[in-house]
């Protein structure tokens, strides 16, 4: 019986169909927008499916102009890991590959014969026991990249042939998709190139710093292609909040605003840009602690803080010559509200909206701090005094002007103020309570001469008298339980070890508690005397009416009972005039 008898023609006619399958499938799969790295993922399975092969790679060229790996299925069954030469053999038959630029197979163990490999360098050749069929990822411009399929070697010429050819194919498919890329690539750039045109020129139309703001706020916004920036302005060692794109009026004193500020300032005093996703374990702590306030109040998901810095100056070749950085002067804050997923290219566009901001910002704030730049921004935006029709007018209304400057400084006027006062003796001072009380006596009243440390007021302290006797009774109890101990110990002999250790400590707790009592009576004392207030000064009573004032009220301690002065010493007039009616 001939093999082609033993094939079933429907197994034959179902696999076909299954290999139309998935080629419909990778045509319709190199239509699509995806990125190139989730086109492999789907792309090289359908291929190693189709070609019932056991495995495959994905090799693209990377900017250095090496080849890494982009997707693999069952390399490890290649074991190229296991021998360092057989890496460096497929390494070389690689690049071979990729430099002919066209589909080619290697059977299994396949090398150079006869010729001699150059001193130093690894030859080409398959290590391993598969057929390897290659095909190349190409484009119009360049070769992107080469697809490796491991294929068993128990397979005839023709069918490797069928292979090689059908790899091909679908390395064509593939290079539709990566034109295609190419070209989308190529426009998103010159859109991108076209959005920083627009930002560049319209960031330095404007010299006024809060325009200059809210135009890289809004501008910013729309080039980082992210939910919000804001502008911060450094002023001495904190940052204010000056524009918030999509508002043109906020409230600054808000919370939000406020603790959004604090982070600011917080960042540009490191002066490292911060990127928050979800983790702040590599932040400095007072940065941390800012943007964990921010994030509970605002519910960010994602807030990058890049401080702004002025250009450098060109560097001056002697190093004596060369400056210190300066500060930054203020911060771009970027937010993604809802998403915390960065984008491939918002890390780049922020930096770039960051390196134009700074130069934009600084220029007009440099502009801004000019000399009285204020008075002659006004003078520019009336230039119509000086035209020659106005101009008599203008010569005439500046001497007027000029002449009435002179003489309201030149001559003398009369000013008259009326007010309230009293003469009070200048060696004067307030008595107070050192204590919380009751005054509970008075001894003296209005115009009695008194000397220094005399006693004028004596306080009642009800709480205190009860700590006193509490504190006393206490240190009695104490000493009679000492004293009972004591008498027990020196009739020790009749008790037995275990006793005699229970009542020598007991004997040092009470004494250590008697110690204590004693200080707390000691401390009471101190403040009990305090209740008698003396005269801080050798004077006469001048507050009047002290009977009504003070008898029997309660005070605090700091109160002021009384004044005290020497009637006797000099005396000074004092006026009592409302401040909005002085000069």
């Amino acid at each position: 019986m001939s093999i082609e008898q033993q094939i079933d023609p429907s197994l034959v006619e179902q696999t076909k169909q299954q290999i139309r399958s998935l080629v419909a499938e990778i045509a319709q799969l190199s239509k699509t927008e995806v990125a190139p790295e989730e086109f492999y993922g789907q792309f090289l399975p359908r291929v190693v499916s189709a070609l019932a092969a056991v495995g495959g790679a994905v090799w693209t060229v990377n900017p250095e102009g090496r080849l890494a790996l982009q997707y693999q299925i069952n390399i490890q069954d290649t074991k190229l890991r296991e021998n360092e030469e057989h890496q460096a053999q497929h390494s070389r038959l690689l690049y071979k590959v990729l430099a002919d630029g066209v589909e080619v197979l290697y059977p299994p163990r396949s090398g150079p014969g006869d010729v001699e490999p150059v001193a130093g360098e690894t030859p080409p050749a398959n290590p391993t026991d598969f057929l390897l069929i290659f095909g190349v990822l190409k484009t119009d411009l360049e070769r992107v990249g080469i697809i490796e399929i491991f294929q068993r070697s128990e397979v005839g010429p023709n069918t490797q042939k069928g292979y090689l050819r059908f790899l091909g194919q679908m390395c064509e498919l593939a290079g539709d998709f990566l034109k295609s890329h190419q070209l989308r690539h190529f426009s998103d750039r010159q859109v991108l190139w076209t959005q920083l045109e627009d930002f560049t020129r319209t960031v330095h139309a404007s010299l006024d710093p809060r325009e200059t703001a809210y135009t890289i706020a809004n501008e910013g916004r729309r080039l980082i292609e992210c939910d919000r920036v804001s502008v911060a302005i450094r002023k001495g060692t904190k940052c204010r909040i000056e524009a918030v794109s999509g508002q043109d009026l906020f409230d600054k004193r808000s919370n939000t605003v406020r603790l959004l500020g604090k982070l600011a300032s917080a960042v540009v005093a490191t002066g490292e840009a911060v990127w928050y996703t979800g983790d702040t374990r590599d932040m400095p702590p007072q940065v941390e602690n800012a943007v964990q306030e921010y994030i509970d109040d605002s519910h960010t998901k994602t807030i990058a803080v890049l401080p702004l810095q002025r250009p450098a100056p060109p560097e001056e070749d002697d190093p004596k010559k060369r400056s210190e950085p300066e500060p930054p002067i203020g911060a771009l804050i970027v937010e993604q509200i809802e998403d915390s997923r960065l984008a491939p290219n918002t890390v780049h566009r922020a930096e770039v909206v960051r390196q134009h901001s700074s130069a934009a910002l600084a220029n007009s704030m440099e502009h801004q701090n000019l000399f009285l730049m204020p008075v002659w921004r006004a003078l520019g935006k009336t230039r119509w005094v000086l035209e020659a029709r106005t101009l008599p007018k203008t010569i005439s209304i500046s001497a007027a002007v000029l002449l009435l400057i002179v003489v309201l400084a030149v001559w003398p006027a009369r000013f008259t103020m009326e007010a309230r006062g009293s003469l009070e003796p200048v060696w004067r001072q307030d008595v107070f309570a050192g204590i919380d009380g009751v005054v509970d006596e008075l001894m003296v009243a209005h115009g009695s001469p008194v000397t220094k440390d005399q006693p004028l007021v004596r306080l009642r302290n009800t709480d205190l008298e009860v700590a006193l006797t509490d504190i006393q009774g206490q240190r009695m109890a104490t000493t009679e339980e000492l004293l009972s101990f004591q008498r027990s110990s020196v009739e020790s002999r009749r008790l037995t070890t275990e006793e005699r250790l229970r009542i020598s400590g007991k004997v040092a707790e009470l004494k250590q508690k008697l110690a204590s009592l004693d200080a707390q009576w000691a401390l009471y004392q101190a403040k009990q005397l305090e209740l008698n207030v003396a005269s801080p000064m050798a004077g006469e009573v001048i507050t009047w009416d002290l009977w009504n004032r003070l008898i029997h009220r309660p005070v605090q301690r700091g109160q002021i009972l009384m004044r005290v002065a020497d009637p006797t010493g000099p005396w000074q007039l004092e006026l009592k005039m409302p401040e909005n009616r002085m000069g």
